[in-house]
C-alpha cells in the first residue's frame, strides 16, 4: 500500500486554525439554539423580575423554537443567581436577568466572588422605570422642597424605610441625603409591600419604592407620590414632578435586564440582542411593560455594559461618601 503524505507549511496550518477558530462562534450562532436555554431570575417567584422574564422567555421560545426555561435563584439579595451564570459555561445557554440590585451589590460588598464587569457579559436592557418618592397622604412633606427642610429642621428624626443595607432603596436614599445636605435614618424592612404598610401605620416618614410595586397604593390615594427619580417626568405618573427639578443631577433608574456568562461568544450575544430587540418592539410586550409602569428599553450590549458599570460607579461614590460600612 502506497500512503501518500502531503507536506503542509506550518504557517498555513496556523492560518487555517485561525480561520476555523473565527468561522466557529459564527456557525454556533447561526444554529444557537439547538437545545433549550437556560433564564435564571435572582428572585423568588412573582416578583417584577420574575414577571418580565417569563413573559420575555415565552416570546424568545416561540421565536428559537426551543424552550427557554425560567429558574428561581434566589438568595443573598441576588448574589446567589449572579454567581450561578458568571461560572456557568459561557455558550448562550445560561442566561441571566439582571436587576438594579446587581450593580448596588457590586458597590456594596468587600469580597465579591466573581468581577461583576468582566465574569458577565450585559445582551440588553429590557425595561426601565423609576422608584417614586411617596409619603402618607396627610404628611406635611408635599414637595422635595418640604422634604428638605422637615429633614434639615428635624436631623436624624425622619426616617426612610429600605429592603436592607446596600439595596437601591437605600442608596438611592443615601443619594438623597448626600445630594441635599440632609441627615435621615433608615429602617430595614423584608419587601416593598412591607414598606408601604409601614408607612402607613406612620412607623416611617417616607421612602423611595419602585414604580410597579408603589403604583396601586398611588393609584387608590393611599399614599401620595411626591416625585419621581428620572431626569424627566414619568409617562404613567406625568403630573408629579422629579427630584431632579430640585435636586439637579439626582437620578435613580431601576432596571431589569438580560446577560450570559462573560466570554460568551461575541455572535451569540449579538444574536440574543437582536431577539430581544425583536420582542420588545411587540405590542403585547409594550402594553404589558406600561402595566407595570415601566418602559421598554432596547440597547446595544456595550451601551448596557457601560450603563452597568456607570451605575457600579455611581454606587460605589455614594457608600463612600455616606460612610456606609461594605458588607
Amino acid at each position: 500500500m502506497i500512503v501518500a503524505v502531503i507536506e503542509v507549511p506550518m504557517k498555513r496550518l496556523s492560518i487555517v486554525a485561525l480561520a476555523a477558530a473565527l468561522w466557529m462562534p459564527q456557525a454556533n450562532a447561526q444554529d444557537y439554539p439547538i437545545r433549550p436555554v437556560q433564564l435564571i431570575v435572582p428572585f423568588a417567584p412573582g416578583a417584577g423580575s420574575d414577571v418580565v422574564g417569563r413573559l420575555v422567555a415565552q416570546k424568545m421560545a416561540d421565536s428559537f423554537g426551543q424552550p427557554v426555561v425560567v429558574e428561581n435563584k434566589s438568595g443573598a439579595g441576588g448574589l446567589l443567581a449572579n454567581r450561578y451564570v458568571a461560572t456557568s459555561v459561557p455558550d448562550g445557554y445560561t442566561l441571566l436577568m439582571v436587576t438594579g440590585a446587581y450593580p448596588a451589590q457590586a458597590a456594596m460588598l468587600k469580597d465579591m466572588p466573581f468581577d461583576p464587569e468582566k465574569d458577565v457579559s450585559m445582551v440588553s436592557t429590557l425595561i426601565a422605570y423609576p422608584f417614586v418618592l411617596v409619603v402618607k397622604p396627610d404628611s406635611p412633606i408635599r414637595t422635595v422642597s418640604d422634604l428638605i427642610r422637615h429633614a434639615k429642621s428635624n436631623a436624624g428624626k425622619l426616617n426612610y424605610a429600605t429592603t436592607g443595607p446596600g439595596s437601591v432603596h437605600h442608596l438611592a436614599s443615601e443619594l438623597f441625603n448626600m445630594m441635599a445636605g440632609t441627615e435621615t435614618v433608615p429602617v430595614a424592612y423584608r419587601g416593598g409591600a412591607t414598606q408601604i404598610l409601614e408607612l402607613l401605620a406612620g412607623r416611617v416618614d417616607f421612602l423611595f419604592e419602585t414604580m410597579p410595586t408603589a403604583m396601586p397604593f398611588i393609584a387608590d390615594g393611599r399614599v401620595r407620590a411626591v416625585a419621581v427619580t428620572t431626569k424627566e417626568r414619568w409617562a404613567a405618573l406625568p403630573e408629579v414632578p422629579t427630584v431632579a427639578d430640585t435636586l439637579p443631577g439626582y437620578e435613580v433608574v431601576s432596571f431589569l435586564g438580560l446577560a450570559a456568562p462573560g466570554r460568551t461568544p461575541g455572535p451569540i450575544v449579538a444574536k440574543l440582542n437582536s431577539e430581544i430587540r425583536r420582542v420588545l418592539d411587540l405590542a403585547d410586550i409594550r402594553e404589558r411593560f406600561k402595566a407595570l409602569g415601566g418602559e421598554q428599553r432596547p440597547a446595544t450590549a456595550g451601551e448596557t455594559q457601560t450603563f452597568v458599570a456607570g451605575e457600579i460607579r455611581k454606587w460605589k461614590e455614594v457608600v463612600s461618601a455616606r460612610g456606609i460600612e461594605r458588607q
